[in-house]
């Protein structure tokens, strides 16, 4: 397992309506392991195992819904 975080900022999120279909949505990947949403300040906190699903998939299918990606920091784990 090769766990990595992605931390985005996103345009718009709108309250609770966008916060579950975020979490709905990116937690149908198979990898990934946590989903956090902060609606007020417009970011996105997505880990994951990296042997499952890749970071480009994640950020394709934030597009695909609609968000426009402000910001972007990836991190990689040392296990």
């Amino acid at each position: 397992m090769s766990k990595e975080s992605v931390y985005f900022q996103l345009r718009d999120i709108d309250g609770k309506h966008d916060t579950k279909e975020l979490k709905r949505e990116l937690d149908t990947f198979h990898g990934v392991i946590s989903v956090s949403v902060n609606a007020e300040k417009n970011s996105l906190a997505v880990d994951f195992d990296s042997t499952g699903v890749r970071c480009e998939q994640l950020e394709k299918r934030l597009e695909q819904l609609g968000y426009q990606i402000e910001a972007q920091k990836h991190e990689p784990h040392r296990m």
